[in-house]
């Protein structure tokens, strides 16, 4: 197995449902990831999936307990910090691909290059290497409205590809594509998992990209209750 990559100890997260009531929705989830590998959580509906993967990705802070990547504790940094980090060393991929509709490909994939002070200029080759790479050298100059889903959920992920992360986070990447746009999808992940060692963490309902797995994690009542390796 490979080096250790993310660790999370303890995490437990609520939410407030009324005037005086509170959801807990994780109770205190402990696991680890190593770099290299394709983890997958499961679980019913409203298990707390996203939000832990919320939480590991540094999108949300628990109520109680820590994430580690790469050795750095995550919510022991100052807000600035934290989101410096996260743009370098984490990638997102959503259901929704959460493009902004009036920038192009090209725009959209370099945006977290030029968060972190470069120029479009500056990162226009890197962006057009990773575009090619999901297969969309011919689709640089159009906006997402021009694009399928299926083009633009592989611009999210030349995006979440775009800083070099350590890790991506991706919650049900291909839950709003059809059956061809999703198997090319899983082909591209796995693709970018074996030629780069690429360490993914995917929440999905899908059976056929759970095979992709090298670990499955199933969250049931708040809590991690099953593993298969």
């Amino acid at each position: 197995m490979n080096n250790k990559l993310l660790k999370a100890e303890n995490i437990k997260r609520e939410f407030k449902t009324g005037s005086d009531k509170t959801l807990e929705v994780l109770k205190g989830i402990s696991l680890e990831i190593f770099e290299g590998e394709i983890a997958m959580i499961i679980g019913a509906s409203g298990a707390g999936k996203s939000t832990l993967l919320h939480i590991m990705g540094a999108l949300d802070r628990p109520d109680a307990g820590n994430i580690s990547i790469d050795g750095n504790d995550l919510f022991k940094m100052k807000d600035q910090d934290l989101a410096k980090f996260r743009n370098k060393n984490i990638g997102f991929v959503f259901q929704f691909h959460h493009l902004l509709p009036e920038f192009t490909a090209l725009e959209n994939v370099s945006i977290p290059q030029m968060i972190d002070g470069k120029t479009l200029s500056q990162t226009e080759n890197k962006s057009k290497e990773l575009l090619g790479l999901v297969g969309l050298s011919d689709r640089l100059e159009h906006k997402p409205s021009a694009l399928s889903g299926g083009e633009q959920q592989r611009v999210a992920v030349a995006r979440a590809l775009v800083n070099n992360p350590k890790i991506i986070f991706a919650d049900e990447p291909s839950g709003n594509l059809d059956t061809q746009n999703s198997d090319a999808l899983h082909q591209l992940i796995n693709r970018l998992n074996k030629e780069f060692n690429q360490t993914f963490v995917i929440v999905t309902h899908n059976n056929e990209l759970m095979k992709l797995a090298n670990r499955v994690f199933e969250i049931r009542d708040g809590k991690i209750c099953g593993l298969n390796s």
